[in-house]
């Protein structure tokens, strides 16, 4: 193995000079991920304000952070990178009331379809905002680690691009989401469709079918999708989070593999959520071995660092990418549009015996 296989970057320069963090959101992602990876990366957060009282007295509280008593006096700090922890439905209240030219990071999804990123997109424009979406899974050292392999040659040509899950979610962590119409997609494999989208670029349509499950009350929670790239090209997702037979045959990973070099890792925190199991990454050239790289962090909380380093850092000009921009963000919402438009069309059928 060459050095640069050994040894992939696994973590997104760190910040000079942090501004303060301003948090919009008190829920479960807030105490498992935002507020773990600032403290983490010296990040100082300012505050946080919740459309409940109570949440937001919970969190700042367990924290030692303010405790905002509305959207304007939390928009109101000076400087701040405003942090939106949001259900989808709210991104557009909160984004009209923060200042222009202000600097924000929000929750993915980027709206809850194709129409509401538009709006938002358009939000953005208008206000100046430096904005971002937080696929934060880009920024997971296991997947910096091999976007480093894949940039430094060491996949060669990639051909073949596998996410498979197999795994028991607990849905009842997030209440709201009972009551929403698209749910699998939208909030659980866009992370997938976006991590592809960032390896290989926009495909050119995809074939997908998303659906519920008879012991759920969520209306989607299993998924398959093919995206169409051009050959020799292949990328599958195959999602199911309803395999409650216990944790032996569980499973939820990713494969890259090209023409020189192939690698695989496990997402760990999908597998006993929140709590997880430590993801792995694992890596061999073709006709050698296979090679377990050590990881320095996992998906959560450590990604949560990268992205909000690299906003933090863009907006200081140290970066010269917003990796996760709302315009390339955009796009991650236009493929999840194209998937649900496509589970709900009818499939090619099968020809009759004459």
């Amino acid at each position: 193995m060459s050095e640069k296989s050994r040894n992939p970057a696994q973590s997104w320069a760190a910040v000079r000079a942090p501004r303060p963090i301003v948090i919009f959101g008190g829920g479960s992602i807030v105490g498992d991920a935002h507020m773990p990876a600032y403290r983490m990366a010296g990040l100082p957060v300012t505050g946080v304000y919740d459309i409940d009282p109570a949440q937001t007295a919970k969190v700042a509280a367990e924290w030692d952070i303010t405790a905002f008593s509305s959207i304007e006096e939390a928009a109101g700090v000076e400087g701040a990178i405003f942090d939106l922890a949001l259900p989808p439905a709210a991104h557009v209240e909160v984004l009209k009331r923060l200042p222009d030219g202000a600097a924000v990071l929000m929750q993915k999804p980027m709206g809850r379809d194709l129409a509401e990123a538009t709006a938002i997109l358009e939000i953005c424009r208008k206000k100046k905002l430096t904005a971002a979406v937080n696929f934060q899974l880009r920024f997971s050292p296991m997947m910096l680690a091999i976007h480093d392999l894949y940039e430094s040659g060491a996949l060669g040509e990639l051909v073949d691009v596998e996410m498979h899950a197999n795994m028991m979610t607990p849905w009842d962590l997030w209440p709201f989401v009972k009551t929403m119409d698209r749910v699998e997609i939208l909030l659980h494999s866009i992370h997938y469709l976006d991590l592809i989208r960032h390896f290989l670029g926009n495909p050119a349509g995809v074939h997908a079918r998303t659906m519920g499950h008879p012991l759920s009350t969520v209306a989607q929670t299993r998924t398959s999708a093919i995206l169409d790239y051009p050959a020799p090209v292949r990328a599958v997702v195959s999602v199911n989070h309803n395999h409650d037979f216990g944790p032996k045959f569980q499973d939820c990973y990713f494969r890259f593999e090209g023409t020189k070099g192939v690698a695989t890792t496990t997402l760990g925190v999908n597998l006993n959520y929140p709590k997880g199991v430590p993801d792995e990454l694992w890596f061999s050239e073709k006709g050698g071995s296979w090679q377990q790289i050590p990881l320095s962090g996992t998906w959560f909380p450590h990604a949560f660092v990268g992205v909000m380093s690299n906003l933090q850092r863009f907006v200081a000009g140290d970066d010269a990418e917003l990796v996760t921009s709302v315009e390339d963000a955009w796009n991650t919402m236009a493929l999840v549009e194209a998937a649900y438009q496509s589970s709900a069309s009818p499939a090619t059928p099968i020809k009759e015996k004459p």
